[in-house]
């Protein structure tokens, strides 16, 4: 059975990706100075952090490709392209299952040309489509049903992308939402554990947590 993750194309990239990720985490970029991150819009952010990569981890990119293989979703969400790291591992399952297409959303113009490039250079851009701009706005007519979503961008937004496809989710989808040890997600994560909004939800032990809901609605 194909497993496209492995290949010498994606490993060489993913390896190249992640190796940068680990120079970026010993340095991290600072926040200027005189503005306020929490008061910033997400365009105000996606300027600043351009260049930063705020991948998933190795560990959670693997997770994602073997949720996608094991759903088959022939839609699969995200939001938050940034390099393409995470978005790699969802076409390449894409790709193994030979159904699907990846529909990601991405605010900054910049990281949208890396993560195009870095998909080229893997080899699966084919099943992927990176829409630039404001994902409450490029995520509102992505037609259903949609099997899976990966919920990487500002976690803020998280809840109300959520909210946004929750009509167009099909019954069983699964969401994965990324960082959930940060204070931000604590809004979310009391959503999607609460059964009466629709979701089996379990959290997953990985860097910086990772949240896998079920819809059962």
């Amino acid at each position: 059975m194909t497993n496209t993750l492995q290949s010498g194309a994606v490993r060489s990239v993913l390896e190249r990706l992640f190796a940068a990720a680990t120079v970026e985490d010993e340095n991290p970029f600072p926040w200027p100075a005189g503005r306020s991150y929490a008061e910033a819009s997400a365009q105000e952010r996606a300027d600043v952090l351009e260049g930063v990569l705020m991948p998933i981890s190795a560990r959670g990119g693997t997770l994602l490709y073997a949720l996608v293989r094991a759903a088959r979703p022939e839609t699969v969400v995200e939001f938050g392209t940034s390099f393409g790291i995470s978005t790699i591992h969802l076409a390449a399952a894409v790709t193994d299952n030979g159904v699907g297409r990846v529909l990601s959303t991405e605010l900054s113009a910049a990281k949208i040309a890396a993560a195009q490039a870095n998909l080229a250079e893997s080899g699966v851009a084919d099943v992927v489509t990176i829409m630039p701009g404001d994902a409450l706005s490029t995520l509102a007519e992505v037609p259903g049903p949609i099997g899976f979503v990966l919920l990487d961008g500002w976690k803020d937004l998280c809840l109300p992308v959520l909210r946004l496809l929750e009509d167009r989710l099909a019954p069983g989808a699964l969401v994965v939402a990324d960082d959930t040890t940060l204070a931000s997600m604590g809004e979310y994560l009391d959503y999607v554990r609460d059964p009466a909004n629709g979701y089996a939800s379990v959290d997953y032990p990985v860097e910086d947590g990772m949240e896998i809901s079920c819809r059962t609605a």
